[in-house]
Formats: C-alpha cells, sequence, structure tokens
C-alpha cells in the first residue's frame, strides 16, 4: 500500500522529504510518495462559459444592467487549468495515480483555502484511490508533519470536507461579486467615462474607507480655543478639564500665579514589546522608504522559497512553542546580522502574548537559514529584501528583549488643585532599544494637538517644582490623512481580509500599470484615483460598501462547514443584493455627475450574433462586426461551423482592405472571449493559402510582382506613399510578422536597393541622374537639404557602403 502527500507548493514538498527522509520511501512502516502544487492550479471559467443556449450565453457577457442580477443555479461553476499550471497538474497525476491513499497534506487555514486548492485539483485529476485522508499540523517543524501523518483522519467525501466547502462557498461568493463591478462600470459608462469600476469585498472596503477619511480630512474647520493652563520648568503641562474655553486670547482672564507642584504619586510601569508582524503590518512600514506593495510580496515570496524567512501568506499573529524553539538556537546569529546587541536579549523564555500552542504557518518572521550579513541580503535580494529582513529580524527580537519600564508621575498645582500634570520617565529602554515600529511616521497633521489632553508625554526628568501660567493655543485635531498603515489598522479592526491578502489587494488597487488603480500613492499618503472617486460616489448606501459584508460571509462560511448551512441557500440572496444596489447605485450616480461634472449619456451596445460553435460544442456569442464589416448571417453561420470566411474591411484612415480568419477563444485584459480573429490580410488560394493583396501603400503590385512575393521573394518599388503623403523607397515582402498572426507585406529598410533612390535629402533625382547613378558615375547637386533643414551641395555616388548599396555624398 502506497500513501500519496499532496502538499500545497513545493517548499513544502520539500519540509516533508526533510521529516519523512526523502521524497519517496517508508515511514513508520508505510510506503509514501510525495507531490506539490503551487497554490491554486485550477479557476473558474468565465461566467458566459457556465451557462447553456445562446439567450443565457448573451446574458452572462454582456455587461449591461438588464442582465443583472445572475441567478447561481444557471452556472455550471466549471474550472479550467490556470495558464502554465497544466505541466506541474501532469505532475501531480502522474506522482498520485498508482497511490492506494491519497493525504491532502496542503495548508490548514481558518478559511479552508488548502483544503480547497488540493479538492480542486484532486476532482480535477479524476483521482481515484481505495481512500482520502487529511493531514494537520501547526506548523513545517519535522516532529509536527510527523505526528500530522501517523495521525491522519480519514475522509468519507471530498465534496463533504468541511474545509472545502466553506471555501468553495467564500469563491463563489468572490466570483458572483463580479456584478458590482458591471454595475458601477455601467453607471461611469453611462457618464460618457469609458472605464472599468472593480468592486469586491476588499477593493470596495479600501476605497469607501479612504474615501470617506479624506472627505472628512478635508472638511476639517479649525476650530481654535485659547485656555489658561500651568506649565512646569521640566515642561509638563497642568489642565483642568473644567477651565473655560475661550474664542479668543484677549478674551482669557489672568486668574493665576506662579505655584509649587505637589507630587500626587509615582508609580512603575510597564509595556511588552509589540505584536510580531503580518505582511500588511511589514508592508506599511516599508512603505514610507520608497517600497511599493507590489515589490514586497514579490520578494518576500523569493525569500521565503530561500527559507530566510517565514511563509508569507499567514494569517497566525502568533508562533508555536515548536517555532518559537527552531528560531531559538539562531537569535544571536540573527542579532549579529542586523546590528542588535545581545545584551539586550535577556529574555528568552517564550512569552505568553508571542507564543501560543494553536497556529499553522506562525507569524511573519526570519527563516531557518540566516544569511551572513545585509550586505548578503542585499545581493541575494536587493535593497527590498534587506530592509525586509532588517525590519522582521527586529520585530522578532525585541520578543527577546524586556519591558519597557518607566516611572508613571502625577501632581498637581498646590495652590490650583483642579491643573493636573502626567508625565513618564524612562527608566529602562528593553524592546524599544531594538525594534520602535513608531519610528519614522508622519509628523501630527497642522491644526491637531501634538500632545491631546490627558495623554502623558515621556520626559526624563519628571515633574518640575514651580508651575508658571500661561495661555495655551490649542484647536480641534484635525482627522488624520490617510495612509496605508491607518488603511491596513481600519481593515484590520473591521476583520476585512488577511494581512497578506489586504497588501496583495492593495498592490493591485494602487499599481501604477493598472489600467483603472483606485488608489494613488503619494509619499506615505493615499488619494483616490479617478476610478476610486467614481467608485467611492457610487457606494453609499449599499451591500458591497458595507465593511460588515466579509464578517456576514465569514460566518456563512462557519455555518456551511459546521453543517448547518448550504452555500446554495446562502449563495440565493446575493441576487436580492445585486438587484438592491443596482438600484442604489442608480441614484447615487445622480450624486456623481453633480459632484464630477459629469453628463448622463446613453450607452450603446454593440450587435452580436449567437449560436452553436462546432468547435468546442459550446453556445456562443460574439461581436456582429469587425473592422467596418458587418458579418452576413451567412458568414455567421459558416464561422460558428469552424470555417474562414474572407471579406473586405476598412482601417482607421477609411481605407478598404481584403483580410480572412475564423472564430477563436481570445484573450483582452486577463478575459477570455470567442470572436473573430484575423488569419492573414488579402485572399486565399483554393488551397486556402494566403495571397498577395493588389497594393501597399499606394502602389498597385503588378502580376509579376504578385507572383514574387506570394513565392517568398522581395519586391522594390519608388512609388510607395507614407499616411504623411511623402514618397519613399524600400523592398517589401508578404510574410508573418509575428507567428500565428498571418501574413502581409513587410518592408525592410535596411535591405540593398537594386536601384537608387528617387530621391535624397528632398532633392528628387532626374531619369538622367539615376540612369547615372546607376551606371557607378558621380553627379554633383547642389541645394541638397540635411534633416537639420541646412543647404549644401555635394558629389553623389550610388554604391555599397557598410553592406549594401546608398547614397554616399563627397563634399569639396
Amino acid at each position: 500500500m502506497t500513501v500519496g502527500i499532496l502538499t500545497e507548493k513545493p517548499s513544502a514538498a520539500r519540509h516533508f522529504a526533510a521529516a519523512l527522509g526523502g521524497s519517496s520511501g517508508t515511514y513508520n512502516g508505510e510506503q509514501f510518495v510525495v507531490a506539490h502544487a503551487r497554490g491554486h492550479l485550477y479557476e473558474f471559467v468565465d461566467p458566459h462559459w457556465m451557462v447553456s443556449g445562446p439567450a443565457l450565453v448573451e446574458k452572462y457577457q454582456k455587461w449591461d444592467l438588464a442582465n443583472l442580477p445572475w441567478d447561481p443555479n444557471d452556472l455550471s461553476w466549471e474550472l479550467e487549468l490556470i495558464k502554465g499550471a497544466g505541466s506541474l497538474a501532469r505532475d501531480v497525476n502522474q506522482t498520485l495515480s498508482g497511490c492506494d491513499e491519497i493525504v491532502i497534506a496542503t495548508d490548514v487555514d481558518p478559511t479552508g483555502e488548502g483544503g480547497m486548492i488540493a479538492v480542486n485539483l484532486l476532482l480535477e485529476l479524476g483521482l481515484r484511490p481505495r481512500s482520502w485522508s487529511r493531514m494537520y499540523f501547526t506548523d513545517e517543524a519535522p516532529a509536527s508533519l510527523q505526528s500530522g501523518f501517523t495521525s491522519r483522519t480519514a475522509i468519507a467525501s471530498l465534496q463533504d470536507l468541511d474545509e472545502y466547502k466553506k471555501a468553495v462557498y467564500r469563491s463563489k461568493f468572490d466570483f458572483l461579486s463580479m456584478q458590482w463591478t458591471r454595475c458601477a462600470t455601467n453607471m461611469a459608462r453611462g457618464c460618457g467615462r469609458d472605464i472599468v469600476l472593480r468592486q469586491g469585498r476588499l477593493k470596495s472596503a479600501m476605497v469607501k474607507l479612504v474615501g470617506d477619511q479624506l472627505q472628512a480630512y478635508n472638511s476639517y474647520v479649525k476650530q481654535p480655543f485659547f485656555q489658561n493652563r500651568f506649565r512646569d520648568e521640566n515642561g509638563v503641562l497642568y489642565t483642568n478639564p473644567a477651565e473655560t474655553r475661550f474664542g479668543q486670547k484677549n478674551q482669557v482672564p489672568g486668574l493665576y500665579s506662579a505655584s509649587p507642584v505637589v507630587v500626587d504619586g509615582t508609580a512603575m510601569k510597564q509595556t511588552a514589546p509589540p505584536q510580531l508582524l503580518d505582511l500588511a503590518a511589514l508592508s506599511s512600514m516599508l512603505v514610507g522608504q520608497g517600497v511599493k506593495a507590489k515589490f514586497v510580496l514579490e520578494t518576500y515570496q523569493k525569500m521565503y522559497e530561500a527559507q530566510v524567512v517565514s511563509y508569507p501568506r499567514t494569517e497566525d499573529k502568533t508562533i508555536t512553542p515548536a517555532q518559537f524553539n527552531e528560531l531559538a538556537p539562531l537569535v544571536d546569529k540573527i542579532a549579529a546580522v542586523v546590528g542588535i546587541g545581545t545584551a539586550l536579549l535577556t529574555h528568552r523564555q517564550p512569552r505568553g502574548t508571542h507564543v501560543k500552542p494553536q497556529g499553522a504557518h506562525g507569524a511573519n518572521r526570519p527563516g531557518p537559514k540566516v544569511p551572513a550579513s545585509l550586505d548578503h541580503v542585499t545581493q541575494r535580494f536587493g535593497q527590498t529584501g534587506r530592509l525586509i529582513y532588517e525590519t522582521l529580524a527586529k520585530n522578532y527580537l525585541a520578543m527577546h528583549a524586556e519591558d519597557y519600564r518607566y516611572e508613571q508621575q502625577k501632581g498637581h498645582v498646590q495652590r490650583y488643585p483642579a491643573f493636573v500634570g502626567i508625565t513618564h520617565v524612562p527608566k529602562s529602554a528593553g524592546w524599544k532599544a531594538v525594534f520602535d515600529p513608531d519610528a519614522g511616521d508622519d509628523s501630527p497633521d497642522p491644526g491637531g494637538n501634538t500632545a491631546p489632553d490627558g495623554v502623558a508625554v515621556e520626559n526624563g526628568k519628571g515633574l518640575g517644582r514651580i508651575a508658571e501660567p500661561f495661555v495655551f493655543d490649542g484647536a480641534n485635531k484635525r482627522p488624520e490623512h490617510p495612509t496605508m498603515k491607518w488603511l491596513m489598522n481600519q481593515l484590520a479592526k473591521s476583520d476585512v481580509g488577511t494581512g497578506a491578502t489586504r497588501t496583495s489587494t492593495y498592490s493591485e488597487v494602487t499599481s501604477t500599470s493598472a489600467n483603472y488603480p483606485l488608489l494613488v500613492e503619494r509619499g506615505r499618503r493615499l488619494t483616490l484615483a479617478e476610478a476610486g472617486e467614481m467608485s467611492w460616489l457610487l457606494l453609499p448606501g449599499t451591500r458591497i460598501g458595507d465593511l460588515e459584508l466579509t464578517e456576514k460571509v465569514y460566518a456563512d462560511m462557519r455555518d456551511i462547514a459546521a453543517g448547518t448551512a448550504t452555500a446554495d441557500d446562502r449563495l440565493a440572496v446575493v441576487a436580492g443584493w445585486v438587484r438592491e444596489d443596482v438600484a442604489q447605485m442608480q441614484k447615487n450616480a445622480e450624486v456623481m455627475r453633480s459632484r464630477l461634472g459629469l453628463q448622463k449619456t446613453a450607452v450603446t451596445q454593440s450587435e452580436r450574433a449567437a449560436g452553436t460553435w462546432t468547435a468546442t460544442g459550446r453556445d456562443v456569442t460574439f461581436a456582429r462586426s469587425w473592422s467596418g464589416h458587418r458579418f452576413s448571417d451567412s458568414e455567421v453561420q459558416r464561422l460558428l461551423a469552424g470555417e474562414t470566411i474572407e471579406f473586405q474591411a476598412v482601417n482607421r484612415q477609411a481605407t478598404s482592405y481584403d483580410v480572412f480568419g475564423a472564430l477563436a477563444v481570445q484573450t483582452f485584459k486577463g478575459t477570455k472571449f470567442v470572436g473573430f480573429k484575423k488569419l492573414g490580410l488579402g485572399h486565399r488560394d483554393a488551397g486556402g493559402n494566403a495571397q498577395p493583396p493588389t497594393q501597399w501603400c499606394s502602389h498597385v503590385f503588378t502580376p509579376k510582382e504578385i507572383a514574387k512575393l506570394a513565392a517568398g521573394e522581395p519586391v522594390e518599388a519608388s512609388d510607395f506613399v507614407s499616411k504623411d503623403g511623402n514618397a519613399f523607397q524600400c523592398k517589401v515582402w508578404f510574410k508573418e510578422d509575428k507567428p500565428g498572426n498571418g501574413k502581409k507585406i513587410i518592408p525592410d529598410f535596411d535591405a540593398s536597393l537594386d536601384s537608387p533612390p528617387v530621391s535624397w535629402c528632398k532633392h528628387t533625382f532626374t531619369d538622367a541622374e539615376r540612369s547615372a547613378l546607376s551606371s557607378g558615375t558621380s553627379i554633383h547637386v547642389k541645394g541638397l537639404t540635411s534633416a537639420k533643414g541646412r543647404k549644401f551641395d555635394a558629389d553623389l555616388t550610388w554604391k555599397e557602403q557598410d553592406g549594401k548599396k546608398k547614397i554616399v555624398p563627397a563634399f569639396a
């Protein structure tokens, strides 16, 4: 009997091999073999591929509001291999096909993602072992993997695996959320803006939070106030909450005089080290140093694969005892790399706040392979890698430092006891000497109080002896300008997404290479891009814009995993939500148009043809027109039958040309669609071979020239005319420019010409001059014009130079 172990990624397979003694072999008396995926290998096909019948295909392909909402029961939920995953899927199939038992050993996480990755792959491959089982492990330490293997749990049915059921529900819900993107995009197009407004649980939450905070920030009105307070010689403030505030400084009465300070009490306080970082917090810290979230994700993944840092996509905020023990012998070595003295790292026992028995991959931290130095990290992973390792290592090492300790001193003004002051006197820096998570934060916004009432300020001297009265100049605090750090904190408070998911989605919505980014980074600050502002104005009052939506989805996932609810029941409400949000967005669109100065415009839908495509047996729809040509009923039927058709199209310059092609699956901006694909220009002969066109750039080819082009030979002419109306001479070929795009006329300006050009430096040669040049005779020409517009005279010769014949000037 052979047990097949399916892991989620290559690194996990390596860890299993290390724990069990190889990629195959015997452990605890059982034969085993290890195979691995690389995350998701399958994804949902586009919605119009999930339905049957031309009417439904049309409904799920077109983006107009009349086709919303969707009915989940219409969808087959068919999967397809992700691009480039075919060879890996075949490797898994080959490795596991002969196994008697297959063990799901993918990541164990609260969302069930690991379980779904495995089940989707196993079901699509059609594997049928005698039995299924699931391994559960807290981390990938050898002991955990060995224990998980020997105590694996039997699975009666893959489809009934609790992880799979809840993860598939979430995946289907997020797939259905594409309806909100279509709805919002339709609103934008109804305002004359051809822009895609992407919506989703996390994207919409980010836009809503940033937009609302920007509005609060920009709507801030400073309200100054003046108030009597005291300040001692050490800078400690003494305030009375009941003291009257005035609108003008000259209104404040001079009621008080200097007075001694009375110490009411002192107490020693201490704070534990900050929590371990997740990818969102790490990226938030690095964005202030000019590192984009995209590069943090890409670089961290490379460092993880090299085992320099831990698993990136963890949801854990703590580590397990085994993970603590794994790094314990490496603490001093890690400290040496990042320049932290070991004298600061005296707390070598696990902290209950940071080390807990539950968990999977553990919080983000240094990996088991400690680099020789930060310079070595830079050489392998660049400056971003250096910053990642230095920040991650110091955060982890802070856990091994002592608590930050300070003395809190409270006192009051003797003659006016209602005025109270508080200060903190640092006694031991502890973890702050190792890692300060707030280092480098932006200074407070203008208009805010640097030390709000009741907040103690660190003071190395403590309370002073004498307090002097003064008029305090204050104001209401301005709301914080949104930053990545602020946004990630807000999402964490609302429990929207995981650290890794927040970071990857943030990278997507702020990408400068995206066609329609939602957010814009300006240094550390965040603003709304055009698409983001339009989305924000459409979101008020909608379900998709509600931060509690994710909480609802996660509650559904728990119920589905427990068997108290089904995915079909919980997905059934989505249609109603979409219907409500379409109505709400239509109302919000009026506000959007008013705010942005847009006009309501009619959205025109292009005509489409429909039918069953014999190449796949599927019902499809496709654009009825292509480059100015509308397909006739006969042409539509021929295309659906898989035939290649010919017709005359019109380019943007209103010039007609001949083209032939057939229906094909194509991709535009990541979306697959069926449409006419050009296979070549010109006509085809009886054998289906492409024939050269009759003319190109105003030159009409002779029958002899057409024959040469068809035979793969070049043709030279001097009466070609460019788009700008300039005549030019060159050789042309009839061939493919790019494989698969068909043959067309390709000019070759580097080829040696067979005869002198018609003109040179804005001088048009006479027939006699061209004849002389052809015979190798030099001619003298006056009034030539250089590229910079200068006039000159020269003797011109038609001869070979640099491997080709050309006009060569000689100057007296």
